[in-house]
């Protein structure tokens, strides 16, 4: 029952977002025959009129289109009436254009309106993030660095925490003997083992078995700086630039728990770079900014380093009080709501961003299904509102999307109109349609893409 909301709800968003360019037309004047509501494959459920406008209601309903004389292959209007689409002013189609978006982006913030109203707070993006307790974890440093029960974890090597799940995300990034080192610190490395045995000549020849070298400290590695989209996790972690094989590893394992860790007997099959990237991957530390209530009074504190373990583990337990947007009256329900869509367009559009710049795989990109299950599983855990405020993210994310310059979206025709100006003559018909078709197509093949990956996702319980 609570997929099928869902799946309403999503249906509702397309459906606004049709009437927004309908309405609009009619307003400034145009002349439309068609209205679908789904798209046209399938069976329809019903084909009826409202004055001149042929009102259709197709099985698939995720999906919608308004129609204009122009798109009627058998049409017998004049190519140079004003009752096609084509003739009417520039200023007008960008209007119609624009208008689905328009819609979308007004009904979210109706939809937390709505919200607001009634629960008299939203969320943010943020929370209070503190210190619950500290239980030391194997191999980590938790209770040599400082920190006490109650701190208020303010950053994490320069960068701002704001969920509680962020610190788990630095320790992973951070965790010891990942496998991984940056070039940087293995040419540090190997320059400086190359000082310590001038007599070994080629760093990358197997060295004579027996023979011995001279080891540099180990030393740590550079700390993680994670940006803000890592830690919402909406833009991948990168691994530094050099990943172990297998014998570097049991190499790295072999000199690092070794107790004499000033030199090094060969076995023949390493070479001086091994050695190099063996001494490289170390540990990664943390650097706690916290703030904490001393005295009656608010200090802030930088703390001594934290080490993950091999686990990815520190050994504290923390928790957030979330920061709410407070709507306990009309002004506050108003610009509360803008508040709470303006958080969500910025993060729509920073994972926009990471997509096209290729931070964000593919295989990780969902689609409407995964949209409905998780908005279903919402309204089940947590109630309709908190699925009435998904359903207000996801009409944020239609309108973005929509505007995107591809063909077949509204940004696409829009592109074409602006191309049509800077031309100063009509675009050929023919070939805009041709465009359009074969990006359509693409997004349905996306679309298709999206579906698979949702099912991965469901079956194997990622969400």
């Amino acid at each position: 029952m609570n997929i099928i909301i869902m799946i309403l709800l999503i249906s509702f968003l397309i459906l606004v977002h049709e009437l927004g360019h309908l309405l609009t037309a009619k307003a400034l004047g145009f002349k439309v025959t068609r209205f679908g509501f789904g798209l046209p494959v399938g069976p329809t459920l019903f084909k009826g009129k409202i004055g001149d406008i042929e009102i259709l209601v197709h099985a698939f309903l995720l999906g919608g289109y308004v129609s204009f004389p122009d798109d009627e292959e058998d049409s017998n209007i004049p190519k140079d009436s004003k009752e096609l689409f084509q003739n009417q002013p520039a200023w007008k189609r960008a209007i119609v254009l624009c208008a689905g978006v328009a819609a979308n982006m007004l009904c979210a913030i109706v939809l937390v309106m709505f919200t607001a109203s009634i629960t008299h707070k939203l969320p943010t993006d943020r929370a209070i993030v503190y210190i619950k307790n500290i239980n030391q974890a194997k191999g980590a440093s938790v209770n040599d660095s400082g920190l006490k029960k109650g701190d208020i974890i303010l950053k994490i090597n320069g960068s701002e925490i704001i969920q509680p799940f962020q610190t788990n995300i630095y320790a992973k990034a951070s965790k010891k003997h990942d496998g991984y080192i940056s070039s940087k610190v293995y040419n540090t490395n190997l320059a400086a083992l190359q000082k310590l045995n001038p007599d070994i000549k080629e760093a990358y020849k197997p060295l004579v078995k027996g023979d011995s070298v001279k080891l540099i400290p180990i030393k740590d590695e550079e700390p993680m700086h994670l940006s803000a989209a890592a830690l919402m996790g909406i833009e991948k972690i990168k691994n530094d630039n050099i990943k172990l094989n297998e014998e570097q590893i049991k190499l790295r394992n072999s000199l690092q728990n070794s107790k004499n860790k000033k030199y090094y007997i060969t076995t023949g099959e390493e070479t001086l770079s091994d050695i190099a990237k063996a001494l490289s991957d170390t540990r990664k530390p943390m650097v706690f900014t916290v703030k904490r209530t001393v005295n009656g009074k608010e200090e802030i504190v930088e703390l001594k380093p934290i080490y993950a373990n091999e686990e990815g583990l520190i050994g504290i337990e923390r928790d957030g009080k979330r920061i709410l947007i407070q709507t306990n009256s009309p002004l506050k329900i108003v610009t509360g709501s803008l508040q709470y869509t303006w958080i969500n367009t910025k993060y729509t559009l920073l994972g926009l961003e990471k997509l096209i710049t290729g931070q964000i795989p593919v295989k990780e990109l969902r689609g409407i299904v995964a949209a409905t299950k998780m908005g279903g599983d919402m309204i089940e855990q947590t109630g309709i509102l908190n699925g009435i405020l998904l359903t207000a993210i996801i009409s944020i994310n239609l309108a973005v999307m929509n505007l995107l310059p591809i063909p077949a979206l509204d940004g696409g025709h829009l592109m074409f109109l602006i191309i049509e100006k800077l031309k100063g003559k009509p675009l050929d018909e023919k070939v805009t349609a041709k465009v359009s078709n074969f990006f359509f197509l693409l997004l349905i093949i996306l679309m298709m893409v999206l579906i698979f990956n949702d099912i991965i996702a469901i079956v194997t319980k990622q969400i």
